[in-house]
């Protein structure tokens, strides 16, 4: 039997959306504090929703090339469990970040052909996970989130130098594939469990989670 893979619900904006994440399993819940984001959260609601997830499930905090100043308001707003950039952060600028915060980072790679693996090997050396991501169309407002997948294919035979996870356009009618491709033991989920930008199913939540605690047993 695989081992269970872990899951990330990311982009969660209201207290049930968090309840029904725990309830269902989740190993990580993210909150995005990007205000051109339909999932943006301000750092006082990111607090009060993480709040309900403490010693459940790791706290996760989303940023875009936040400047020194907003993380440090959310190291002391929130106290996550660790951070995601989900930018164009170089390995210099996610080393600072982590040595500010004193958390570990989540780094987001975006992928659409074979060459973009480099940047997978140069943020490995400083990121404590990585986070493969289908890079946004162009003129799209946000970095991730849009429900957008890539090619699998091309991280099948991968081999990865640490932690990582993999999103992009899964939802639970297709996650069990990808993870059975590429062998991942974590993935995120954001768009993939809404009914709308923004906000969530429930109902999508816990058939997620369950999609992929089943696949482990396949």
């Amino acid at each position: 039997m695989k081992p269970v893979t872990k899951v990330k619900i990311c982009g969660l904006t209201r207290g049930c959306e968090v309840d029904v994440a725990l309830a269902a399993g989740a190993d990580y819940v993210g909150f995005v504090h990007f205000p051109k984001s339909p999932r943006h959260v301000d750092l006082d609601a990111a607090q009060a929703l993480a709040s309900r997830a403490k010693g459940k499930a790791k706290i996760v905090v989303l940023a875009v090339e936040p400047d020194d100043a907003g993380i440090e308001e959310i190291v002391e707003h929130v106290a996550p469990d660790m951070i995601q950039l989900h930018g164009k952060e170089s390995p210099e600028r996610v080393a600072d970040i982590k040595a500010r915060s004193s958390l570990p980072i989540m780094k987001a790679i975006g992928i659409t052909c074979s060459s973009d693996l480099e940047m997978v090997e140069e943020h490995a050396v400083v990121a404590d996970q990585l986070l493969v991501d289908a890079k946004p169309a162009s003129g799209a407002r946000i970095p991730g989130g849009n429900g957008l997948s890539f090619d699998w294919g091309l991280i099948e035979a991968f081999k990865w130098p640490g932690p990582w996870m993999l999103a992009g356009g899964l939802d639970s009618s297709n996650v069990m594939n990808a993870i059975r491709l590429t062998q991942a033991n974590q993935v995120d989920v954001s768009s993939g469990v809404e009914s709308a930008p923004g906000k969530k199913d429930l109902g999508k939540i816990s058939a997620f989670v369950n999609a992929v605690k089943d696949a482990g047993h396949g």
